[in-house]
């Protein structure tokens, strides 16, 4: 018997023109996440707190939502991407600086849009207490 070679040929990444896309920011009270979709919901680039190299209760700081926001803008730059729509979703207190980043970024944002899910009745009322 003899061993054949197999060779696996690696596809060549060829990295598309998008104009325009959508942001979606994350935003809780431990962490920001942000992740970069074009027009179709396809991520092109994602980023996170932890990823841009804070931990702890730091990663829910503004300046880390700063950071993360440079960082996905960076990695965005072969994409050309122009425009885009922002979804924010969240209680933490990044939400208005990842924003205001984006802007600084040089990003023209066409519209801002909150996601936040907010309870429409709430969880169901305990049990009455018998005595």
């Amino acid at each position: 018997m003899t061993a054949e070679k197999t060779t696996t040929k690696k596809k060549s990444k060829k990295i598309r023109k998008v104009r325009e896309g959508r942001v979606y920011i994350r935003s809780t009270y431990n962490n920001t996440q942000i992740s970069v979709t074009d027009a179709a919901g396809n991520v092109l680039v994602w980023s996170s707190a932890g990823r841009a190299g804070f931990n702890g209760a730091r990663k829910s700081t503004p300046y880390a939502a700063q950071r993360v926001i440079a960082d996905a803008m960076e990695r965005l730059k072969p994409f050309g991407m122009e425009e885009a729509r922002i979804y924010v979703k969240g209680i933490g207190s990044a939400r208005e600086s990842a924003v205001r980043a984006l802007a600084a970024a040089g990003l023209s944002i066409t519209s801002i849009r909150d996601m936040t899910p907010i309870p429409h009745n709430g969880v169901r009322a305990p049990k009455r207490r018998r005595v």
